[in-house]
């Protein structure tokens, strides 16, 4: 049976195709990763969070602007550590109501129910590393609305290379935490809006 001859035309062209496809600058190659000191792209970082709200549904927010730092030598993973600045005020949502309610003051000069108006950074400082090829269990303390907690995150190596525009050799990784937010002494609608805060972060780190 004769094939069409469009797609023998296409068949012809596949392998030039292929080796025009540019190649994505972050490989998960650790072979790539340079020992030294990283500052956070904060661009490109961000941390979302997801609460039930009713028990109808999840419900998302996000944190940008993420700031910090990260020393890290790939042949001694156990000494590596973390610094990273979270800037609340900055939180947003899909809901314009729901952000303003998220930075609102409380009522009649109670306590807000959630961050309020000027609420401070929240900051996450590892403590120990455990890593196992490219994932790791970093262990830390993470100071949220005045309060410190230690908060153990599943963290993930996802890439590594030279940044095509600005040229920096960058990092990333991603992690997941659960939190209390009762911890943190935000119980505000508890437990209509659960307690449990799923925490999915995602950050770029740049080459001092």
């Amino acid at each position: 049976m004769r094939l069409p001859l469009a797609l023998l035309a296409l068949a012809a062209t596949a392998p030039l195709l292929a080796q025009s496809a540019p190649e994505v600058p972050g490989q998960v190659d650790a072979s790539r990763v340079v020992a030294g000191s990283y500052s956070a792209d904060p661009s490109h970082s961000l941390i979302a969070w997801e609460v039930n709200h009713f028990g109808f549904s999840d419900y998302i927010g996000l944190f940008g602007d993420v700031a910090g730092t990260l020393t890290i030598d790939p042949d001694n993973l156990s000494e590596a550590s973390v610094d990273v600045t979270i800037p609340v005020a900055k939180v947003t949502t899909a809901s314009a109501g729901l952000t303003d309610h998220l930075l609102r003051p409380g009522k009649d000069g109670a306590k807000p129910d959630f961050f309020g108006p000027e609420p401070s950074d929240a900051r996450f400082v590892s403590t120990s590393v455990d890593a196992t090829g490219n994932t790791a269990m970093i262990e830390g303390d993470l100071t949220l609305n005045g309060i410190t907690k230690p908060v153990t995150l599943d963290a993930e190596f996802t890439g590594a290379g030279n940044n095509p525009f600005n040229k920096k050799l960058t990092v990333g990784f991603s992690a997941t935490t659960m939190i209390k937010r009762s911890d943190f002494g935000i119980d505000a609608v508890l437990p209509l809006v659960s307690d449990s805060v799923e925490l999915e972060i995602h950050v770029a780190f740049e080459k001092d």
